[in-house]
């Protein structure tokens, strides 16, 4: 399914339930801006290759837009369209002041150097440098990118305004202007949601079996504070397989098998298991942290858990949540679940703002704050409206940005 597709979708349910103006459902379906750039970059071998690079800024009737940048060969406009508008909707979800953007290259990293990355990074900030900055569009860390790659935009961005701008990009290393406990942030509200998910159902939360689908920064953070909490960790998989076992993983050993051999498979005393094996895989709890619609119509009635936790986004198609919800399967949304990443964005935004640096305690109890309210929040509309969580993140968000859109009103 066209992940656009999907946005389109809920637009059109959330909009019907809450009896919004068509009008302003319609302006929702339409991002506010969308910029495509040719990145040409000199390899190492001394030949120009082109590559194509995104930024879709969505919606900023509540603030700057704010998204990710995401390399990988799939990037295409739709999908970026997509991830900007539930960027949009997660932002209002945990009531942060920021609209909703994406950004991305078309490009196969694992194929690529670093002084390749490096140049790819500074040519597509160079070519978007006029439609970002502090106030304007503030991009982070998504799929393949991480801190470093944040550093170069930042220093890049801060060349041509002639003075440092730590401020344009979230997400950074800490010795920069990062915030403490950035990295772990998405993985951290994931592993809170499921625990406010495990309480609102009154559920024991010691000995939950979990799989986790994609052991990449989130899934990791995900699974350490998971096994923390009383979960076992019983399944995980990655780009290059997975892996199981009865008695749960040793989640530290595990992270540094990955990050010896670069993948889960071979991790002593578990059996092999594929990534699609492991979302109808026997389990309390399943975390799929990986890329867009892997649970589908098609698989969906084979999910085994009780419960849902979207880590990475849109991981459920809209039917897919309809078979899940009917099946009496808990269902926590992207746009609530994996939301403490920009949350700590913002966080590192403020302190960049004021030049001041929280230390890592300061930054989870405020996460922590953040995320349990937005679980509440969504908890109440589900109520009222006597929907399910997802449809009740959305109905929250989209009217958010509709109260915003009657203040402001239309421009001229």
């Amino acid at each position: 399914m066209n992940p656009f597709d999907a946005v389109i979708k809920q637009l059109d349910i959330v909009g019907e339930k809450l009896k919004l103006d068509p009008s302003f459902i319609e302006r929702l379906k339409h991002p506010r801006r969308i910029i495509v750039v040719s990145v040409p970059v000199r390899m190492d071998d001394g030949k120009i290759k082109i590559f194509t690079g995104y930024r879709v800024q969505y919606d900023m009737l509540r603030g700057p837009f704010k998204g990710g940048i995401r390399y990988h060969p799939r990037v295409d406009l739709d999908e970026v369209k997509a991830l900007a508008a539930w960027m949009t909707w997660k932002c209002a979800v945990v009531d942060i002041p920021y609209g909703g953007a994406k950004g991305g290259v078309a490009c196969n990293p694992k194929e690529l150097s670093r002084s390749e990355l490096e140049r790819i990074t500074r040519r597509y900030t160079a070519m978007i440098l006029d439609e970002i900055g502090p106030y304007k569009d503030v991009p982070a860390p998504d799929v393949y990118t991480d801190a470093q790659t944040m550093a170069w935009i930042m220093d890049t961005y801060s060349q041509f305004k002639g003075y440092l701008v730590p401020e344009v990009v979230t997400g950074k290393p800490v010795e920069i202007g990062g915030s403490e406990g950035r990295e772990d942030a998405t993985g951290r509200g994931v592993a809170i949601c499921t625990r406010e998910a495990v309480k609102h159902l009154n559920i024991d939360m010691k000995g939950l079996r979990v799989a986790i689908q994609g052991f990449g920064k989130v899934g990791k953070a995900a699974a350490k504070v998971l096994r923390e909490i009383g979960c076992e960790i019983v399944a995980v998989s990655d780009s290059k397989g997975g892996i199981h076992t009865p008695r749960g993983l040793d989640i530290q050993a595990l992270i540094e098998h990955k990050n010896r051999t670069g993948q889960v498979a071979g991790f002593r005393g578990t059996k092999p298991i594929t990534n699609e094996e492991l979302l109808e895989f026997e389990c309390d709890i399943l975390v799929p942290a990986a890329l867009e619609h892997v649970i589908t119509e098609e698989n969906a009635p084979r999910v085994k858990a009780r419960i849902v936790v979207e880590g990475a986004n849109g991981p459920s198609t809209p039917g897919a949540r309809e078979i899940l919800n009917k099946r009496g399967v808990f269902v926590v949304p992207d746009i609530l679940a994996n939301a403490g990443g920009v949350v700590v964005s913002y966080f590192e935004w403020i302190q960049n703002l004021h030049r001041e640096h929280w230390d890592e305690a300061e930054v989870n109890r405020k996460l922590e704050e953040k995320m349990v309210k937005a679980f509440k929040d969504v908890v109440e509309v589900s109520r009222e409206h006597g929907v399910d969580l997802a449809t009740s993140a959305f109905m929250l968000a989209i009217k958010r940005l509709a109260d915003a859109f009657e203040r402001l009103g239309l421009f001229p």
